[in-house]
């Protein structure tokens, strides 16, 4: 196939925005994944910076074949560089329409106003220029090196805790949900933000041509406010798929055990009878004390532990390692449940 045929070009540029959407995702449960073990921040800023700067990149393509009837030729795309601020300046100056869409002219008050966006782009977009080689920078006496992307990720990690209340991570038993809380905060701000874009190609304010590219950003198109946050990225990264889980499938004895045996107190959950924000993707659950200090829940058949002295005694993962649990969303109230048992 000619490399200058129209549907060479078309077929490209959905491979580009496929990977787009591949590396965004993966960033993002990348995000998921920092813990008190894990703190290899390098590999979210590649996924992401790339990710990112990919989708942009596409956008402004369509964008222009929407105005100009053809792609933007190779020194235009060269030009645009690899500073994700500017080419988001570029979207919304150029090829940004709302329509007079209320949802749409809400994602541009978003791109253009939201504080937390351009403090995490302009991260993403110094790690993509320059700050990937920060330390060979500083090792090589550079007179003025690259800013430390990790540095300036950890002040808006402080900023974050210190909105939602440092005193909650006192608590033994919560302390592991302080980077789930990060991570959420984060991961609401980026979704928003692919959110914003991906809508464009979808609602035909990109022009009908960009509709036949929709396919591959469409469950982000699909995400709005009720659903930002909800998402577990993690299960799609190699991290999470290869560490083994530890979780106990229920039997006929424990059946037995939970209604006969007096030491074991429990009480079925249900979503709709919740007044609270659900962390469950399950509809309900069952909370279960075992001799006064022992919390678990059971999912779906399966127990995990729901504080940190279940955890220890039965070797069990909590149902956010477990994949159980929305990061970021407590689940403080189920360990009160359990232990007023």
């Amino acid at each position: 196939m000619d490399n200058n045929s129209s549907s060479f070009k078309n077929i490209s540029l959905l491979e580009e925005i496929e990977t787009a959407n591949r590396l965004i995702r993966l960033g993002f449960g990348e995000i998921q994944n920092i813990d008190f073990v894990n703190n290899f921040y390098f590999l979210p800023f590649q996924l992401l910076s790339q990710g990112f700067e990919r989708l942009m990149k596409s956008y402004i393509c369509l964008g222009y074949y929407n105005k100009n009837g053809k792609y933007p030729d190779f020194q235009y795309i060269k030009d645009l560089g690899h500073d994700l601020e500017a080419l988001l300046r570029r979207i919304l100056l150029e090829f940004f329409n709302d329509h007079q869409r209320y949802y749409l002219i809400e994602d541009r008050r978003f791109l253009e106003k939201d504080g937390d966006l351009k403090e995490l782009i302009y991260i993403l977009s110094e790690f993509g220029k320059f700050a990937r080689y920060h330390n060979f920078d500083v090792i090589t006496g550079k007179v003025k090196p690259s800013v430390n992307p990790k540095e300036l990720w950890e002040v808006f990690e402080v900023k974050i805790i210190n909105q939602l209340g440092i005193s909650k991570y006192k608590n033994r038993d919560l302390e592991d949900e302080m980077f789930g809380d990060i991570a959420r905060v984060v991961i609401i701000i980026f979704e928003k933000f692919v959110s914003a874009l991906a809508r464009q190609f979808n609602f035909g304010t990109l022009g009908d041509h960009a509709r036949g590219f929709s396919a591959n950003v469409f469950d982000f198109a699909m995400l709005y406010p009720d659903k930002v946050g909800t998402t577990d990225y993690r299960k799609d990264t190699t991290r999470f798929k290869q560490q083994p889980r530890r979780v106990h499938k229920r039997t006929l004895m424990d059946l037995l055990n939970r209604r006969f045996n007096p030491n074991i107190k429990s009480k079925k959950i249900r979503k709709v009878d919740f007044e609270r924000q659900w962390p469950f993707y399950a509809e309900e659950v069952i909370v279960e004390k075992r001799r006064n200090y022992w919390l678990i829940v059971s999912i779906s058949g399966y127990d995990y532990a729901l504080n940190g002295a279940a955890k220890g005694k039965f070797k069990l993962d909590d149902p956010f390692e477990a994949g159980e649990a929305i990061r970021g969303i407590t689940i403080s109230d189920f360990i009160d449940i359990g232990l007023s048992l």
